[in-house]
């Protein structure tokens, strides 16, 4: 066993502390770049988000979601899901329930708003806001549910 140890070399504990300095600063930066990777990733989908147009076959692929969705006894379906942080005020006229809650609403969320108010709100239909997903507390996600 003492011949073993004299094979090792024995660390000082200066030695020690810049391989955990080492290691440190290694995981740091792991962190560091992960937290690129999400705030790109994040700016990316705002941007995609906010730049999208309703689809030219939208009507259709609605009026098939309405009837698949009656078919299944619903009156109700969720239109667009997106993070509450896209919304002027990351969702707090939403989750007070307050009447001027669409005046929040940017990019695809407001041309889907749009759409409703030009297209669906004469025929009956019903449109809502609504936070479906917390975390820490805070407003995270929002749907925005169509009715009948």
């Amino acid at each position: 066993m003492a011949d073993q140890m004299k094979a090792e070399e024995l660390l000082s504990a200066a030695q020690l502390n810049q391989l955990a300095e080492e290691q440190a600063m290694t995981e740091a930066k792991k962190a560091h770049e992960k937290m690129k990777l999400a705030e790109q990733s994040h700016r990316d989908m705002r941007e995609a988000f906010m730049s999208r147009e309703i689809r030219a076959d939208g009507q259709h692929r609605l009026m098939t979601a309405i009837k698949h969705a009656i078919a299944i006894g619903k009156s109700e379906i969720l239109v667009v899901q997106f993070p509450s942080d896209l919304l002027s005020d990351r969702g707090r006229r939403i989750n007070n329930f307050e009447s001027d809650w669409a005046d929040t609403l940017e990019g695809f969320a407001k041309r889907a708003y749009d759409y409703y108010k030009a297209n669906l709100e004469a025929r009956g239909y019903k449109i809502r806001a609504q936070i479906i997903d917390y975390r820490g507390g805070k407003p995270e996600d929002v749907g925005l549910y169509l009715s009948w």
